[in-house]
């Protein structure tokens, strides 16, 4: 059996990973997907302040109120740096890290550095036309995500605070546990994951790939959980 946390992505939540969580206790193993402070069920608590910093600590305190070790870390899409962040200040307690469609950042680079120049203007552009400058709406699904899903989603994705994006990693230089990376093959527009599944492919990485687009674990859950475990 594995212990699975899961960092979400950006605008997400665990509410995001619901499908996921009966098919990977049903293979036998165990599954958190705790929300990041100021998303999802925890969206009351946004504020100018919740940084990149914050949301790794959330992940790590699951880590440590529950004395979870060996933990596979799933890195989702934005919580690549996420679980860049947790596996590193919390090594004595990740056995993995697994990254799904995500960002891979070296310390000292934030989100913002990791995006094309036109995606960074989009981003900030978006936030001060939501009105207050601070957080940035959603982003669609993938153009594919059935309308049934679309319609469970949508609604509760929500703003994600910019100072998230903004605040580089700070790592500790500490050697990180074993990296595995899933790359999603139906690409959406600018392909902004290739690059980290080119550099896991060079870097000998267990790899993957998936017949789906950018959430898998929402439409594409069965195929996903088998990975897991595979990568695993």
């Amino acid at each position: 059996m594995a212990v699975f946390v899961v960092a979400h992505g950006a605008w997400s939540s665990g509410w995001a990973w619901r499908n996921m969580r009966p098919l990977m206790r049903a293979a036998g193993h165990e599954i958190l997907t705790p929300s990041y402070t100021g998303l999802g069920e925890r969206a009351h608590l946004a504020s100018q302040g919740v940084n990149l910093s914050l949301h790794i600590t959330d992940v790590v305190n699951v880590l440590e109120f529950e004395d979870l070790r060996d933990v596979v870390v799933i890195g989702h899409s934005f919580g690549g740096l996420v679980a860049t962040g947790v596996a590193d200040h919390a090594r004595d307690r990740v056995a993995r890290i697994i990254y799904v469609d995500a960002f891979v950042p070296e310390g000292g680079q934030a989100l913002m550095d990791l995006l094309s120049p036109q995606a960074r203007d989009l981003m900030k552009n978006a936030a001060h036309l939501a009105g207050d400058g601070w957080r940035v709406p959603p982003r669609d699904m993938p153009p594919d995500t059935p309308q049934e899903l679309r319609a469970w989603a949508m609604p509760r994705r929500v703003a994600h605070p910019i100072a998230a994006f903004e605040e580089p990693l700070r790592l500790s230089g500490k050697p990180l546990p074993t990296r595995a990376y899933i790359y999603c093959k139906r690409i959406e527009g600018e392909d902004r994951f290739g690059p980290f599944a080119a550099r896991a492919r060079r870097d000998a990485w267990p790899y993957a790939e998936i017949d789906a687009s950018h959430n898998p674990h929402i439409t594409a859950p069965q195929e996903l959980c088998a990975l897991l475990q595979q990568l695993a």
